[in-house]
C-alpha cells in the first residue's frame, strides 16, 4: 500500500498533463469542426477550398507526423512551439478535422424538407442553419462526437514523443522501475 502512495505523484502529474491536452484539444477541435464542417457544405470555391484542404491534410496524415512537424520542423520556419502548446494544437486540429466530417454529414441528414419549411416562412439562410438545421443536425452529431472525444483522449499519449510525460508515459516509466 505504501509502495501505491509513492507512485501517486508522479501519476498524478501525468494526468495534469492529460487533462490539459484533453481539454485544451476539445476547445479546438469543437469549433474547427464546426466551421470547417459548415464550410464544407459552401459552394463558394473559396470557401469550400480551405476547409478541404484542411480536412484533408489532418486526417490524410497522422497525428504522430503532425507532432513531429509542428514540434520539431516548424521551428526551422522561425516558429517555435512549446511540447503542451504544439501537442494542444495538433490534436485539437486533428480530430476537428475528423468532426468536420461528422458536423458535415449530420447537417446532410436533416431532411430537405425542413429546409423548404423554412424558405416558406421567409428565413435568411443563417436564420435556416441557426434555428431549424443545426439544433436537429446536433442530435446527430453527439454519439460520434463522443467517440471523437474519446480518440482524442487516447491520443494524448503521442505527446510522449514530443517530450511530454502525460499519464501514459509516467504508467509505463513506474512500471518499468519496479517491474511489476
Amino acid at each position: 500500500m505504501s509502495e501505491i502512495v509513492g507512485w501517486l505523484p508522479s501519476l498524478l502529474s501525468g494526468l495534469k498533463i492529460t487533462l490539459l491536452l484533453t481539454v485544451g484539444a476539445a476547445f479546438i477541435a469543437c469549433p474547427a469542426a464546426l466551421a470547417a464542417g459548415l464550410a464544407r457544405l459552401s459552394s463558394k470555391p473559396f470557401i469550400y477550398g480551405p476547409a478541404a484542404c484542411y480536412i484533408e491534410v489532418f486526417r490524410g496524415t497522422s497525428a504522430l507526423v503532425q507532432l513531429f512537424w509542428f514540434f520539431y520542423v516548424l521551428p526551422h520556419f522561425g516558429l517555435q512551439l512549446d511540447a503542451l502548446t504544439a501537442g494542444i494544437l495538433v490534436l485539437g486540429l486533428n480530430i476537428g478535422a475528423y468532426g468536420a466530417e461528422v458536423v458535415r454529414g449530420a447537417v446532410q441528414s436533416v431532411p430537405k424538407e425542413q429546409y423548404e419549411a423554412a424558405k416558406a416562412l421567409n428565413f435568411s439562410k443563417l436564420q435556416t442553419m441557426t434555428k431549424i438545421i443545426l439544433p436537429q443536425a446536433f442530435v446527430a452529431i453527439l454519439p460520434p462526437a463522443g467517440n471523437l472525444l474519446i480518440e482524442l483522449l487516447k491520443s494524448t499519449a503521442l505527446v510522449s514523443m514530443i517530450t511530454l510525460a502525460e499519464l501514459t508515459f509516467k504508467g509505463n516509466m513506474l512500471r518499468e522501475s519496479t517491474l511489476k
